[in-house]
């Protein structure tokens, strides 16, 4: 906050002493926290994991929301609330109609929260939620960069520090590269903080097509966005020099063979198809056979790896690629990423299982066990798994049914609910890519901005804290 309201005294925005009193007040209630529990036990156990993952999640988005209420840009607590929980969970569905009108500091604290969230989301995944038992992660338990000792804290640290500089760097190298293709130097460093969060949030109403003149600065978002959705350990064996870990990863594998055959079916479509039109799109031409591939590629990358930019409204082109980019919100990027969804690794493991499952009919007395990366994988994470991908298609239908009882059409319903769940951002119907989600009832809001949560922090983190049992002393 302090950070924003810095630039937005250089820009001279008018909201430099709102951002400012937001700090302070963060700070405020900060310090009366550490004070109340100095004295408090440090240990941190499994249920104390849960409750801080959850509630900080939840106090960071009260937190977050101040910038917003005190310098007005967005004055209603529902709005403001659904913005910051957008940011943080880095799903960038937004409810602001004219970004271009806001401040410059508010637009990089909107930002920021994407930054702020997604490389908090990446050492949830890679140190915490294996510890927890947390749909499947443990399988990253012996993969994450660092000392494998069993301690919380020393492990966490050790590969936060990693993770931060690899984030870090990544963040910087693209800013440079988009001011280099023509960017200008704030706008770079937004969306570069957008990016590596896999988040989505723009600086201009048009997002991403407000570029589509300018391919090199749309290719450049592409290669960071696909990055940001692989597995961020695997760019650190790739620093270490250890490439052969990151070619024979499964799931690494399989996540950039998703992404090659879903642009090649998607960039047919629209190159045949004689009604769709992207960026004065026109057969026969060369450049418009260039130009039919970016933006299929471009939507592709940004809906897989759930960051949600974009250059064109998908939902406009086919009703096939409709429902074809429907099918892709449930992909999700690669587990130890920043990118939402239910993961590449999870499906891959969910499918493998399935097809095992014949060979288990007529060999019943057989153990055939999945595999994963050459190695066999425990039956309770596969069991783990499972229920993960039950519950969260089962929350899908909840989800909309919702949205649905607050209102909303069918596609409107079940986009939205997709979308916040999976972290995606754009939707379906009257929430497409080309409008926001401020046409949402307040409680479609407050619905939208619980599922972001659920989605975010892998669903049992959340939903284990309505159970009974959980409160039970033991």
């Amino acid at each position: 906050m302090i950070l924003a309201a810095v630039v937005s005294g250089v820009y001279d925005d008018g909201a430099t002493l709102d951002i400012t009193l937001a700090a302070v007040v963060t700070m405020l209630v900060g310090v009366l926290a550490m004070f109340y529990t100095r004295n408090h036990k440090k240990e941190v156990k499994r249920k104390e994991g849960y409750i801080i993952v959850t509630f900080g999640w939840l106090v960071m988005s009260a937190s977050g929301m101040l910038p917003y209420l005190f310098s007005g840009a967005i004055p209603d607590v529902t709005n403001a609330f659904f913005e910051t929980m957008s940011g943080y969970t880095t799903t960038g569905a937004s409810v602001v109609d004219d970004i271009e009108a806001l401040p410059e500091g508010i637009l990089l604290w909107r930002s920021l929260t994407h930054w702020i969230g997604g490389m908090g989301i990446i050492v949830l995944a890679i140190a915490i939620l294996p510890l927890l038992g947390i749909g499947g992660m443990q399988l990253f338990a012996a993969e994450a960069p660092g000392p494998s000792g069993d301690k919380l804290h020393p492990r966490i640290t050790d590969t936060a520090k990693r993770l931060w500089l690899i984030y870090f760097s990544y963040t910087v190298a693209e800013t440079l590269l988009l001011k280099l293709a023509g960017m200008s130097f704030f706008d770079a460093v937004n969306h570069s903080l957008a990016t590596l969060s896999t988040g989505g949030f723009s600086t201009k109403n048009a997002s991403m097509a407000y570029w589509n003149d300018q391919p090199l600065i749309q290719y450049i978002v592409i290669l960071f966005m696909f990055l940001a959705g692989s597995n961020f350990v695997l760019s650190y064996y790739a620093f270490k020099g250890k490439v052969q870990k990151v070619i024979m990863d499964e799931e690494f594998k399989f996540y950039s063979i998703f992404i090659f055959c879903f642009t090649i079916v998607a960039s047919l479509v629209v190159y045949f198809q004689a009604n769709v039109q992207v960026s004065d799109f026109h057969p026969m031409v060369l450049g418009e056979v260039e130009s039919a591939f970016r933006h299929t590629l471009f939507q592709v990358v940004s809906v897989i790896t759930t960051t949600g930019f974009v250059t064109a409204d998908f939902t406009s082109w086919t009703p096939f690629l409709t429902i074809f980019f429907f099918g892709l919100f449930f992909l999700g990027g690669s587990a130890g990423s920043t990118a939402g969804g239910i993961k590449v690794m999870r499906h891959l493991l969910i499918i493998k299982n399935g097809l095992l499952e014949f060979k288990r009919t007529l060999h019943t007395n057989a153990i055939i066990p999945v595999r994963y990366n050459n190695k066999t994988v425990p039956e309770n994470i596969v069991y783990n798994i499972i229920a993960f991908f039950v519950l969260y298609m089962l929350l899908f239908i909840i989800g909309s049914l919702v949205l649905g009882a607050l209102g909303l059409d069918f596609e409107s319903a079940v986009g939205g609910a997709a979308s916040s769940l999976g972290n995606v951002g754009p939707a379906l119907g009257t929430l497409n890519p080309l409008v926001n989600f401020n046409s949402l009832p307040a409680l479609g809001k407050w619905w939208c901005g619980f599922l972001m949560l659920l989605g975010r922090l892998e669903l049992f983190t959340v939903l284990i804290l309505f159970s009974p049992y959980f409160w039970k002393r033991t």
